[in-house]
């Protein structure tokens, strides 16, 4: 591996050189969704066969695996907490109505059930400073939970798709809606409504993800038809926008690394593509190696990201000529270790 280095210093040669160095292929289905932990090095993972796996992502390694036949695993993010996670259900929403789980990792128990969307939920976050959290539902509605109470502590009601995101500092939170429309609400009285609305000029296709840049500055929007966009946070321009192949029945993720600096992102066709934001051009394409990735995250303090299809791939800068990847191992490389960079 490479020297330790900060976040700060990425540049696109770093990110060009960026290779597989870690294969998890032993689930059984497709990966749902994945999150870091905000300040462990910690990720978790929620997939079609029913798991919820727990990884070390200083050493690629697995630490815990549970199964939730009932429920299923959908939508999933950590709470502060290392080992609590707030997971949606994918099964029996009909007969439960038990949309959203508060599950310990630790002991495999859930410790609350939140009840009251009638669908699917297809966005899911957690406030950075509190224990607020919010999701939204194919049931046209947002809602906003507290971890401590079960019952639901404000409701929007919307038409469309809805996606939700708080900034780093969890005083702005989004909502994205039909027609490309992205409202901003201010964390602390969001029952007065908006107070900005954004629109993507020119792109009616659906807002499927929602990533705020850690500076607050930028906001990272991927829309069903595999377009994304960087627009400023405050104002609501356009800074850049890419286009990716299309992807039938898949919904693709991008993420922007915790400089600011660069968007990575999937593709229909089973490749991955960065790109300088400053610059507004295409610095690395790779092979995915695992198809289409529909789960994509970059670490929050640390010089790696995650794709994922049915297989998890973790991925670093390689300082060899020949990226260390088809292995097909479920296994990471023997002594492979995860600089961390950036505190």
């Amino acid at each position: 591996m490479a020297t330790k280095m900060s976040l700060t210093e990425l540049d696109d040669e770093i990110v060009r050189n960026m290779s597989i160095g870690a294969v998890f292929s032993d689930f059984g289905g497709k990966i749902n969704s994945l999150d870091f932990h905000r300040k462990d090095d910690l990720l978790v993972t929620a997939s079609e066969d029913d798991s919820v796996r727990l990884y070390d992502i200083t050493n690629a390694k697995l630490i815990k695996t549970t199964y939730h036949k009932k429920h299923g695993a959908d939508r999933i993010c950590f709470t502060h907490h290392p080992s609590s996670v707030i997971c949606s259900s994918r099964h029996n929403l009909e007969s439960t109505g038990e949309s959203l789980r508060y599950l310990s990792m630790y002991d495999n128990r859930c410790l609350r059930y939140f009840k009251g969307h009638k669908e699917r939920v297809v966005s899911l976050c957690m406030s950075p400073v509190n224990d607020s959290f919010m999701s939204g539902s194919l049931d046209h509605s947002v809602r906003i939970w507290d971890l401590r109470v079960n019952a639901c502590q404000g409701i929007l009601r919307l038409r469309g798709r809805p996606t939700v995101a708080y900034d780093q500092q969890g005083l702005v939170f989004a909502v994205a809606m039909e027609g490309g429309a992205i409202k901003l609400f201010d964390s602390r009285s969001y029952d007065k409504g908006p107070f900005d609305t954004f629109l993507v000029g020119g792109d009616t296709a659906e807002v499927c993800d929602i990533k705020f840049s850690n500076d607050g500055k930028s906001m990272l929007l991927t829309t069903t038809n595999n377009n994304i966009y960087v627009l400023d946070a405050y104002g609501g321009e356009k800074r850049c926008g890419f286009s990716l192949e299309p992807s039938p029945n898949t919904t693709i993720e991008a993420t922007i690394t915790p400089d600011g600096q660069y968007v990575i992102s999937g593709s229909g066709d089973g490749t991955l593509h960065a790109w300088n934001i400053n610059m507004r051009n295409e610095v690395a394409a790779w092979n995915s190696h695992i198809g289409v990735a529909a789960c994509l995250k970059w670490a929050p303090r640390r010089a790696m990201f995650v794709a994922a299809s049915t297989v998890l791939t973790f991925w670093i800068p390689n300082n060899c000529s020949k990226p260390a990847a088809e292995t097909g191992s479920t296994d990471a490389q023997a002594g492979l270790q995860f600089e961390q960079v950036g505190q």
